[in-house]
């Protein structure tokens, strides 16, 4: 997995995403340029894997992430899937390679869909 690139190349002025965001394996576009707003927040993501690994909610093992690109509706994504209820969160998915979990979503908050800057690539 590459570094995150340095914030300022990747945030605007006006805290939005500079580039699209990728799925770090396939290359999938999974956002805009301009359409998601960075977001500092402590989220656990499980280890990388197939969707079907993650639907069960057995494996613990991840990590705490705390940068992300913040979306606040589901359609604007342009690729991503979501992996069934893992108690009320939904872990957010490339819909083309189902890697992931690549982001986050509370169902208690409908608006709030977060991608991990750890998680993607930006091109």
């Amino acid at each position: 997995m590459e570094p995150v690139e340095q914030l300022s190349e990747l945030v605007s002025a006006e805290g939005r995403n500079r580039k699209a965001v990728l799925c770090q394996r396939c290359g999938s576009r999974v956002l805009q340029p301009g359409t998601a707003v960075f977001s500092r927040r402590q989220l656990f993501l499980p280890s990388m894997r197939k969707k079907p690994a993650l639907a069960d909610g057995s494996n613990p093992d991840g990590e705490l992430l705390q940068e992300h690109w913040l979306v606040n509706d589901m359609f604007t994504f342009e690729n991503v899937g979501f992996t069934k209820d893992v108690g009320n969160i939904k872990f957010l998915v490339c819909a083309d390679c189902e890697i992931g979990p690549i982001g986050w979503h509370c169902l208690d908050d409908k608006n709030s869909f977060y991608v991990a800057l750890d998680r993607v690539s930006h091109e």
